[in-house]
């Protein structure tokens, strides 16, 4: 039979799951993949080895990043940890200040900025704002209401009855509906408010009067703070059309609130004028428990059970309208809160497998979600963290199992790929601050603060500090025990072990990079060959593969007979004394032998050096039997 040519000239459909392996008739099999780990896919289709992860502090347990932006030229990352946020600037902590939060808290955690001002939020944590005063003085304090809404959680029929009408009274209920976690909350009694003090039972509490009452005797018109420990607290917020949204509670998951306009600290209704605060529930045939607030084109609000709109312009409480638009639901376990890519909003499925994308369509007047993750099914399973880097146009996704998915993004150009990234350890959490990505990895047992680095060619990486002969480098503390990759003045040479915090080179070196390794991995998918009847029928046979490099200093091909380094430059030798010269061309590797395993790649690039690696195309010849 004559032989076949093929060119891959595009990656751009990235991985795709195996379930799509005998699918060679989708659009998306043409440019993807059966396996991308630690690549990046190109907006012009070709594939890059990923960015070394830098080292910048070893944390003193687990913790969630949160990006602020005091200016357009001026950012911080937040790195929460248990009881108290560290505040990073220029890879260099600045501050650090207490917290009421705990380390359990930190995966439900959510958080909102207007101006200087940060919300963090947690059902079972009062609101704290996070705040840079002109000054440079940091501070952490609860948000305080100047009107905060009401509630009436109890039964129509239970009346409440003062003991007075000015200072501190004691209030009886006809049923027992206090707890001692009422402490501090307030009561509205016949529009006049009063702050409990001290419990006594479940149907006396005592309270300071805060506005004289009209009268001390039993009544039903009364309510009760929206938000207290006895209730819980706000589990999400936005700011939208100048008001500020909070979502959801402990005990009033689906409920709404929207402070006065230019207002934010300010819940109170008054008589319902257009700039007044508004506060409703979503109804609809199944409890739907809000998880995130998102403000986009319109007020989107994400729910266990579905997605919904609230429109008006401007919202008022008399044009606002809320409508459901989709049921993919959201996932509940922690937050991984929605965010814009390109103009869409991306969310998390509540199933943990998939990842939809939320755009407004102007013939519908409607929302439609669209599923990203669809063909890299497999890639996405229980979503941790979610970061976007603009600049790069990266979506990164950590995962349960430490594991991190990115999704090229670039629709006009029609690149939509996922690719895998592992580590030696876990990804934990993500951030995105200016087109930098921060990861809290998990290695060894310790939580790391780690950022991807273009200039790095290794995880947990750091440039040395040496002597002045070049020999001992130290600073490798974080290090200690591991046996490490080195990356001298360019060059690789070879493993050692960090011992005391340092290692010693022999030759000696102007500049080191001391990390651990990471393995890309390139496979193609299943030969897609059909013979005259219509099908594959025999084995097949690779006579040759030419791979088109740009700027490459390594590449290794398993051909069948396990990964072999392709001699294009001096790669015998395990340490090189000086930088490899980067390799752009065309390299062919004859092949040997016949496959019958249907399913078995026909080629598979994998390397672990920590050198520049960029894949353009693949030409593949081949024979088949009948």
């Amino acid at each position: 039979m004559p032989a076949i040519k093929r060119a891959k000239t595009a990656f751009t459909a990235g991985e795709l799951a195996p379930e799509l392996f005998g699918r060679g008739d989708v659009p998306a099999w043409g440019n993807g993949a059966a396996k991308l780990r630690n690549v990046f896919i190109q907006p012009t289709g070709g594939l890059q080895r990923r960015p070394g992860l830098r080292h910048l502090a070893v944390l003193p347990g687990a913790a969630r990043l949160v990006p602020y932006e005091a200016s357009t030229e001026l950012t911080f990352l937040l790195v929460l940890l248990d009881g108290r946020v560290r505040i990073m600037r220029n890879d260099v902590q600045v501050a650090e200040l207490t917290g009421s939060w705990t380390a359990a808290m930190l995966p439900q955690i959510t958080f909102t900025q207007n101006a200087s001002m940060l919300l963090l939020l947690h059902p079972a944590m009062p609101p704290q704002v996070v705040q840079r005063a002109e000054t440079g003085t940091w501070s952490v304090a609860p948000f305080v209401f100047s009107a905060e809404p009401f509630f009436r959680f109890v039964p129509a029929g239970v009346g409440l009855t003062p003991g007075g009408t000015t200072g501190n009274v004691s209030v009886t209920a006809t049923a027992p509906i206090f707890a001692s976690s009422h402490v501090g909350a307030m009561l509205r009694i016949g529009g006049k408010r009063l702050r409990i003090t001290s419990f006594s039972s479940p149907s006396v509490v005592a309270a300071d009067v805060l506005d004289a009452l009209s009268s001390a005797d039993t009544t039903t018109d009364w309510a009760e703070s929206a938000f207290s420990s006895a209730h819980g607290w706000p589990i999400s917020a936005c700011f939208y059309q100048g008001r500020l949204v909070l979502g959801g509670s402990r005990d009033l998951p689906n409920r709404l609130w929207f402070s006065r306009s230019a207002n934010y600290e300010n819940f109170d209704p008054g008589t319902g004028l257009d700039d007044q605060a508004i506060g409703f529930s979503l109804v609809s045939d199944e409890l739907n428990a809000i998880r995130a607030v998102f403000a986009g084109r319109h007020l989107q609000v994400f729910t266990s059970g579905a997605e919904w709109m609230v429109s008006g312009d401007p919202l008022t409480p008399a044009s606002i309208q809320v409508t459901r638009q989709t049921r993919v639901g959201s996932i509940v376990e922690r937050s991984v809160a929605p965010m814009d890519v390109d103009g869409m909003t991306v969310s998390v499925a509540r199933s943990g497998r998939g990842i939809y994308e939320f755009s407004y369509t102007d013939l519908q007047q409607a929302y439609q979600a669209d599923d990203l993750s669809l063909i890299a099914r497999h890639l996405i399973v229980s979503p941790v963290s979610m970061a976007y880097d603009s600049q790069r146009r990266l979506l990164h996704l950590a995962m349960a199992d430490g594991s991190l998915a990115t999704l090229t993004i670039y629709r006009a150009e029609g690149v939509t790929g996922w690719t895998r990234q592992e580590t030696d350890g876990a990804f934990r959490c993500l951030a995105e601050i200016e087109g930098v990505v921060f990861a809290v990895v998990e290695r060894a047992g310790s939580f790391r603060l780690e950022r991807f680095d273009d200039a790095m060619a290794l995880d947990a990486c750091v440039a040395g500090t040496s002597d002045a002969a070049g020999t001992n480098w130290s600073g490798l503390s974080h290090l200690e025990g591991r046996t490490v990759n080195v990356l001298a003045d360019g060059a690789p040479r070879e493993l050692t072990t960090v011992l005391s915090g340092r290692i010693a080179l022999d030759p000696a070196a102007a500049s080191v990079q001391v990390g651990l390794s990471f393995a890309h991995v390139v496979e193609p998918l299943p030969a897609d060959i059909v013979s005259a009847a219509g099908a594959r029928t025999g084995p097949i046979r690779l006579v040759a593969a030419t791979f088109r490099l740009l700027g490459t200093g390594s590449l290794a091909v398993d051909l069948g007979r396990g990964v072999q380094p392709v001699p294009f430059r001096r790669l015998d030798s395990p340490m090189l004394d000086a930088a490899p010269p980067l390799f752009t061309g065309d390299v062919t590797v004859r092949g040997l032998g016949w496959q019958r395993a249907s399913l078995a790649p026909l080629w598979r690039i994998e390397g672990d050096a920590p050198l520049p690696f960029t894949l353009l195309s693949v030409t593949t010849e081949t024979r088949m039997t009948d």
